[in-house]
């Protein structure tokens, strides 16, 4: 009897380890098992986005607001359309807020940061960022300077 609790209690600690490094998983990975009620979706375009990819983070001072929900061509414009979740307690963003690509440190991850205009109507669910600004890209920044390309 004493040698089938040892079993039992090992089989629920292993269990349980199994659960945690799932846990933990899933939480360092950012997937999240349901989606949060209230989001919404506004859009913007850049020429380029360099290393952007879906579920970057989208934030306002620093602040992690929402995060890339997709990116695709815009057929139109032939430019990258970039929707965004936006956390739904975030109601303050103004019509004529501004959006770059900015990245975490010098070969970091790269992100979105928002800075909020002076409006005082705000985005709403399908609206689009106008004001945007492209990723710095390292390699372009680096011709330019061995070829003496810099504009004054």
């Amino acid at each position: 009897m004493r040698m089938r609790w040892i079993e039992i209690m090992v089989g629920f600690f292993m269990v349980l380890g199994i659960l945690a490094i799932l846990g933990l998983a899933l939480n360092v990975s950012g997937l999240k098992l349901s989606a949060k009620q209230g989001d919404y979706t506004v859009y913007a375009r850049f020429e380029n986005i360099g290393g952007l990819t879906s579920r970057a983070k989208v934030t306002l001072s620093g602040v992690q607001i929402g995060e890339v929900k997709s990116i695709q061509i815009d057929k139109n414009r032939l430019v990258a359309l970039v929707a965004m979740d936006i956390h739904g307690d975030v109601d303050y963003l103004s019509v004529d807020s501004s959006a770059k690509i900015l990245t975490a440190g010098l070969l970091g991850e790269q992100y979105i940061g928002v800075s909020v205009g002076f409006e005082e109507a705000s985005l709403k669910e399908g609206e689009y960022i106008r004001d945007t600004q492209s990723a710095m890209v390292l390699e372009d920044l680096i011709g330019k300077f061995l070829f003496n390309k810099v504009s004054n």
